[in-house]
């Protein structure tokens, strides 16, 4: 019989070997170390042997005690060895099952057919942190009651927008579960309107003509960086998401076209800004001094990378801006608003030009040179309204030439 004693001088040799204890037990000792518990036993007439645990998680008295359950299920006509597989598989199944794995496999898939870099990383955080509590339970278990408590968790660090953010994602992952076979119901639906709702915050802007010329004549003063200071005045005027226009390429700029394209970072699909005059005459004085870089604006530190994201707002902020007057984001509500309300153009032309995403009456998407003439002409008459604001106060469009 074996004892603690015994047990802990067993050394490891070349192979390994077994030490018995009495009625089938005993503990198996590898070269690496390591001892095993293991149990030998007959089932249908021919010997077999299981794994139980290692020594000294389970200790002596416990490896007996599982012996002899393992003994009275063999004496029923069980087979330990079989009940270990399924118990296995069923392990397995249970961990491929979770809501984490289910949701990190419908990301990957969405992934594949698309989704944006910046929505994959937003996702995953989704089930890596912000639903981390219900991410290792099955499916199946995950209960109305316990998303909310998991979602009650972000409404109560403040950050309710992402509550409800993770509840549509938690929706999405249901309804692909129950469409591959591996859920039943949607707890998600079950919980709409018992989430707090978010308070409409927009990013500050500026839409008042006179104050809209005072800020443009500060941004057009800057004396930093002429990479920053082709980087203010392309922002109003071209009005596109900041994080395109600071990882904006050379490549992707048509100077004799007019035109500037790329894939928008929110929707993914091609977009086309149309330039005016003024933006080709900037980018045309900003080309010798960053075109080495693939970027238009190369960072400070290294030109394979864009500037940072926080260098318009840092400028504004320098120039006297705070983020209650306005922000980068904000030259899109600027553009918006004053187009439809003193310009007059189509809001429909302005939703294209904003890179938003505009359906024809059938509901299908239209496609990137949508209105591209009228929306070349609605550039230059913005770009040459904002030259009126800036350089005497007019707010009649100046009479250039559109390209």
């Amino acid at each position: 019989m074996l004892t603690d004693t015994k047990l802990r001088t067993l050394k490891p040799r070349d192979n390994a070997y077994r030490i018995a204890d009495t009625n089938g037990l005993c503990i198996e000792v590898r070269p690496s170390g390591s001892k095993v518990w293991r149990y030998r036993y007959r089932y249908a007439g021919k010997p077999s042997i299981i794994t139980m645990s290692e020594y000294p998680a389970m200790g002596l008295a416990e490896a007996r005690a599982e012996r002899d359950r393992l003994r009275a299920f063999v004496k029923g006509g069980g087979n330990p060895a079989n009940a270990a597989r399924i118990e296995r598989a069923a392990k397995i199944e249970q961990a491929e099952t979770t809501f984490g794995a289910i949701a990190t496999e419908l990301l990957a898939k969405r992934a594949k057919e698309g989704l944006s870099p910046g929505s994959v990383k937003r996702e995953r955080r989704l089930i890596e942190k912000d639903m981390a509590s219900v991410s290792g339970i099955p499916i199946t278990d995950v209960t109305a009651p316990l998303l909310l408590a998991s979602l009650r968790k972000l409404e109560k660090r403040g950050v309710v927008e992402t509550a409800h953010r993770a509840r549509s994602f938690a929706g999405r992952v249901f309804r692909y579960a129950i469409a591959t076979g591996r859920a039943e119901n949607n707890p998600a639906d079950d919980l709409a309107g018992a989430l707090e709702q978010p308070q409409a915050k927009h990013f500050a802007s500026v839409t008042d003509p006179a104050k809209i010329g005072d800020l443009l004549r500060a941004m057009y003063s800057y004396r930093g960086s002429p990479v920053t200071l082709a980087a203010l005045k392309l922002a109003p005027m071209l009005f596109v998401r900041p994080g395109e226009l600071r990882k904006a390429r050379w490549a992707d700029l048509d100077l004799v076209a007019s035109e500037w394209r790329f894939t928008a970072s929110k929707t993914g699909s091609p977009h086309i800004v149309p330039l005016p005059c003024q933006a080709k005459e900037i980018l045309e004085d900003l080309r010798p001094l960053t075109s080495r870089s693939e970027f238009v604006f190369p960072g400070v530190r290294s030109a394979r990378r864009p500037m940072s994201e926080n260098t318009i707002n840092a400028a504004l902020r320098y120039l006297g801006f705070n983020g209650d007057t306005i922000t980068g984001h904000g030259f899109r509500a600027m553009a918006r608003t004053v187009l439809d309300e003193v310009l007059g153009f189509r809001p429909d032309y302005i939703e294209h030009q904003l890179a938003h995403a505009v359906r024809d009456p059938l509901g299908r998407a239209y496609n990137r040179t949508a209105h591209l003439a009228e929306r070349k002409k609605m550039m230059q008459a913005w770009a040459d309204y904002l030259d009126g604001l800036r350089l005497n106060g007019n707010v009649v469009p100046m009479t250039r030439k559109a390209v």
